[in-house]
């Protein structure tokens, strides 16, 4: 029996014990629990980083509870505009961020803490973790350790030891996102995975909302680190009250578990289960699909420009979507953390509307006309007066919109496109690769310094290229799913699929 048969068959009892039952519904409440957590510490540093205007402290003029910029200021520092120069600090002095954040004494400023470096070398080591120990175990103690680095940071003396536990804390925490996703996913039924797709997305956007407003109310980086990262603990609950994925039991050959669980799912859900049922599922030969060589789609020049051009919309994806988030604080004239749960709610729309996209429009135009949407946004942002910050808000929020669309509709291009034997590897490949636009993401800001359009001139330029490649994808709307390399080649003449169930739609972003 076939990988292919195996989920058709485990979809079938799933289907009889109901799509979305009452189980089904307290395990997926469970994981959106964690989506939230894990967006809120994923998006933690753009405040606890954020570029504030600050200045040092003046020894023998500033009281013991300092202002930022008291009456007599300006006869004591220089200027540059309305702003004292914060270069005339001395190296040992103490730092004075202005009201924005509420006045400490700190011993390093927080600015421009990039957490996208490491993403690159985690993302595959958490691949394998998955594999080895679980979904649940990667999903909880990935979650755990993150929190503990997290709160460690806040105790460290030296900005080099708090940059070690802020590299530690993004590394435990990478990919936790997926394990979650996938535990709420695989447990519904196929007519159910593209709404619980859209709900885990959307609880995302609600982890952002939730930063932005502790940080809104808290205006204290040490604090804002203590609310978002301790709820983390909670989730050690869920070693015991949260099913592991049946599918990674029935791979490992842990047949009984994955019975327990399905049994458990027909009695919550009052339906019953046959043992004829389990017994055939048990006896299936779970081969990992990933057995195939990677080796042989090296043949096809087909496949690897097919996979370069994934590749590089994956980039432009993540640099697009943080690019513009991280950017998001720093509108002009607004107010940082209300632009920022703006931009952040903007994105439910979004995943819910890539659904009727996809299936009216197709994969290609879909594709296309987000990225195209993007950057025809971001040209516009730039010659909107800077006094109109409705209008430049506004205009703001469609090209997240966009980039949020782009980044859903690549997901499902990318699980469509290659064959079934590696699709998982070329998903992941297309997906480390992307990490490299959340690396660039955080450097943006720095390049307003240039020129205050640039950031935006870069978002442009690089959702316009990729719109148009995406049109070299070959369109998989309602087309079989590849299984070989040689359907893969010439997936335009495959056959249309037979029902709903054979397209993979499910709907992720990481």
């Amino acid at each position: 029996m076939t990988k292919t048969s195996i989920d058709s068959s485990l979809d079938n009892i799933l289907v009889q014990l109901g799509d979305f039952g009452r189980y089904q519904i307290f395990v997926f409440g469970l994981v959106c629990i964690a989506v939230v957590l894990h967006s809120a510490v994923h998006v933690a540093y753009v405040f606890t980083a954020m570029d504030l205007d600050y200045r040092c402290e003046i020894p023998g003029c500033d009281s013991a509870t300092p202002e930022y910029e008291p009456s007599w200021l300006i006869n004591a520092v220089p200027y540059s505009g309305s702003t004292p120069k914060s270069a005339t600090c001395m190296t040992k002095s103490t730092i004075l961020p202005k009201a924005t954040i509420k006045p400490a004494k700190l011993k390093f400023s927080l600015r421009e803490v990039d957490r996208g470096v490491h993403l690159l070398c985690t993302k595959a080591l958490k691949r394998v973790f998955c594999k080895r120990f679980g979904r649940r175990v990667v999903l909880v103690w990935g979650m755990v350790l993150c929190a503990i680095c997290g709160l460690i940071r806040t105790a460290m003396p030296t900005y080099e030891w708090f940059m070690v536990f802020e590299f530690l804390d993004a590394a435990f925490g990478s990919g936790t996102y997926i394990c979650g996703f996938v535990l709420g996913v695989e447990l519904v039924g196929p007519k159910k995975r593209v709404l619980t797709g859209v709900l885990a997305s959307s609880c995302y956007a609600v982890g952002e909302v939730f930063t932005a407003g502790s940080a809104w109310i808290v205006k204290s980086w040490r604090p804002l680190i203590y609310i978002l990262y301790t709820p983390s603990f909670l989730l050690l609950a869920y070693l015991w009250i949260l099913p592991e994925s049946i599918r990674w039991n029935l791979s490992k050959g842990r047949i009984e578990e994955a019975k327990k669980t399905l049994r458990t799912v027909a009695k919550v859900n009052g339906k019953e289960l046959s043992d004829n049922a389990l017994e055939k599922l048990a006896a299936a030969d779970f081969d990992s699909q990933e057995n195939s060589p990677f080796r042989d789609a090296l043949k096809s020049t087909k496949l690897m420009l097919r996979m370069v051009n994934c590749c590089f919309c994956w980039i432009t994806c993540t640099f697009l979507f943080y690019g513009l988030t991280l950017n998001s604080v720093s509108l002009a004239a607004g107010n940082s953390y209300l632009d920022f749960i703006l931009t952040a709610l903007v994105e439910i729309p979004a995943y819910v509307s890539c659904n009727l996209m996809l299936e009216v429009f197709g994969r290609k135009k879909s594709l296309c006309s987000s990225y195209l949407l993007t950057g025809v946004a971001c040209i516009c942002f730039i010659f909107v007066p800077s006094d109109s910050h409705a209008g430049s808000l506004s205009i703001y929020l469609i090209g997240k919109f966009g980039a949020t669309a782009a980044f859903t509709n690549l997901y499902v291009v990318t699980s469509e496109v290659f064959p079934t034997t590696m699709r998982h590897s070329f998903m992941g490949t297309c997906s480390t690769f992307g990490r490299l636009g959340s690396m660039i993401a955080p450097q943006t800001p720095l390049l307003a310094k240039l020129w205050s359009p640039l950031p935006l001139v870069s978002f442009a330029v690089m959702s316009v290229i990729a719109g148009l490649l995406s049109l070299l994808f070959p369109e998989t709307l309602n087309i079989k799913l590849p299984d070989t390399i040689e359907e893969a080649e010439n997936i335009s003449k495959l056959p249309k699929a037979s029902s709903e169930g054979e397209i993979e739609k499910d709907h992720i972003k990481y």
